[in-house]
This record gives structure tokens, sequence and C-alpha cells, in this order.
């Protein structure tokens, strides 16, 4: 009996604690809009995740900001650039080439790049520099007996 009292307290004090979800938009298609751009947009709290599956409150806050420009009828384009206007390249999963983003696209291939020619330029350098060590005929006649044994 003290066991089934315990077990209700506890129900009742998690159905007391139990948030209301987050209200979906009235209208599907602004939903369907906003999870299709907010899955190109960069969580600004996580960094790796996308805002639809980010749970931070800036996340939510981007979100119902979206909701807000897809409601005053922007194409997805303009609310990308409201956005990157107002948080910089970095809130776009693939964001544009252009010079500002140029380190970005293609550093890490540049620096690829230069590893190989340090490598390569490297080992021509230690090639040079190792010379091959000649037996002697007492050497050689010395590595034969061990061979042989």
């Amino acid at each position: 009996m003290k066991c089934i009292c315990v077990f209700l307290m506890g129900l009742c004090i998690g159905l007391a604690n139990a948030g209301e979800a987050s209200p979906m938009a009235e209208d599907p298609v602004v939903e369907a809009r906003l999870v299709h751009i907010s899955q190109e947009i960069r969580c600004l709290v996580c960094q790796n995740e996308s805002l639809s599956s980010s749970r931070a409150e800036l996340a939510d806050d981007l979100r119902r900001e979206v909701r807000d420009l897809i409601r005053t009828n922007k194409s997805d384009q303009e609310i990308k650039d409201f956005l990157v206007s107002r948080y910089g390249d970095f809130v776009l999963y693939r964001p544009e080439v252009k010079p500002l983003t140029w380190v970005l696209w293609f550093g890490p291939f540049v620096a690829l790049l230069m590893a190989a020619i340090f490598m390569w330029v490297y080992l021509r350098q230690r090639r040079a520099t190792v010379k091959p060590h000649v037996l002697s005929e007492a050497e050689r006649a010395r590595v034969e007996q061990l061979l042989k044994d």
C-alpha cells in the first residue's frame, strides 16, 4: 500500500512538472518552409547543429524570427541574406564562394598542397645528404659469416 502511494505521488509530481509542447505554426506551409530553411542555418550557440535540431533558447528565438519573415512573404534567399547580414557568413552551413570566404572554402586544400610540397622538398634534401655506406671486403666477409651462422 505504501508503495502505491509513493508511485501515485511521483506520478502527480511528474504531471505537475510537465510542460506544454511548443506550439507549431498555425500554417503547415510556414512550418515546412521553416524546417527547410533552418536545416541550412547553423545554430549560433551549438555551432555544429542546424537550427532545426538545436534546443538552445537562441535557436528558438531565431526560429521565431524566421517564422515572422516567412509570414511577411520573404523568399528563402531574402531570409538567408537577412541572417547573414545580421550574424555573418558563419550562420550558413554552405556559405557563398566570395573573396571573404575563400579561406574557408580553399584553405584546407592550400594547406594540404603546401604540406605535400614541404614533404617532397624535405625528402629530396634528405636523400641528397644521406650517402650509402659501402662495405669494405673485411666487413662484407664478416656479414657473410654472420648470415651463414
